[in-house]
């Protein structure tokens, strides 16, 4: 078995950090923003356990934690280091999600469009910062999208979305008008 290590990264959401292992956790990715969604996972209830965790991102070789806002980074980062790095160890599970690769797109060919624009230069940009955005619908010109992980009340992120995100839809796809977040 191979020596994992783990190394953590800030996201441009201050409530966030980036925990990543020399292993592949998971194919996709897989948001639990509170202990309720988290049932279903070992790994990510076990993360919220910590009363300082208050959400839980897993994506490809990386797990992104959202802090409680009375803690700080340089008291819990080394504690939640060591539990990822035993939790990947022990290869205590995240939940089976279906492989990127298998990613197939739906609806409308304008649907179709965005979805693979979003999947090929908008996700693994938003990834690196430790979070996802998934196509939500189309309608007359507003594409809605979800934000998770670090993405989800990021200060941030509605400039990414609506300079960044939106600029490049409406480039690539002209019936597109605005690009907003649905709320979760």
């Amino acid at each position: 078995m191979a020596v994992i290590k783990v190394y953590t990264e800030e996201t441009p959401n201050p409530a966030t950090r980036k925990f990543l292992v020399n292993k592949l956790l998971v194919n996709g990715s897989h948001d639990f923003p509170s202990r309720e969604k988290a049932e279903a996972s070992p790994f990510a209830s076990e993360l919220f356990k910590f009363n300082f965790v208050d959400g839980v991102f897993f994506a490809s070789n990386f797990v992104t934690v959202t802090k409680s806002p009375d803690s700080a980074w340089e008291d819990i980062e080394p504690i939640l280091k060591e539990f990822v790095k035993g939790a990947v160890e022990s290869e205590l599970t995240i939940l089976e999600v279906v492989p990127d690769h298998n990613v197939s797109f739906e609806g409308s060919d304008i649907e179709v469009k965005i979805q693979q624009i979003l999947h090929d230069y908008v996700r693994p940009a938003v990834e690196q910062d430790g979070g996802a955005i998934s196509f939500q619908k189309y309608d007359e010109g507003v594409v809605t999208v979800e934000l998770r992980g670090s993405c989800s009340g990021c200060p941030s992120s509605i400039i990414t979305l609506k300079a960044g995100i939106e600029g490049l839809l409406k480039r690539m796809v002209p019936e597109v008008q605005e690009v907003v977040a649905d709320s979760v």
